[in-house]
């Protein structure tokens, strides 16, 4: 998977970032097992998953803000 960056997600509606939060969320999730079974394919994918929850909470506030 390709690193998303801001701009594209200000483009999406609130309710698709939420719904990707949730995805990604579910990945982390799963990654966090494979790290502790010893499975882990791509030990890199754990930082890019947690980036890109961050760059979405980030997006999700900058435009809860800018409602108000």
């Amino acid at each position: 998977m390709a690193i998303v960056k801001a701009e594209e997600l200000r483009a999406k509606t609130p309710d698709e970032l939420k719904t990707k939060l949730v995805e990604l969320k579910k990945e982390q999730f799963n990654l966090r097992f494979q790290v502790a079974g010893g499975q882990l394919e791509n030990p890199s994918r754990a930082r890019i998953v947690r980036r890109e929850i961050a760059r979405i909470k980030t997006v999700l506030g900058q435009q809860a803000s800018a409602a108000k």
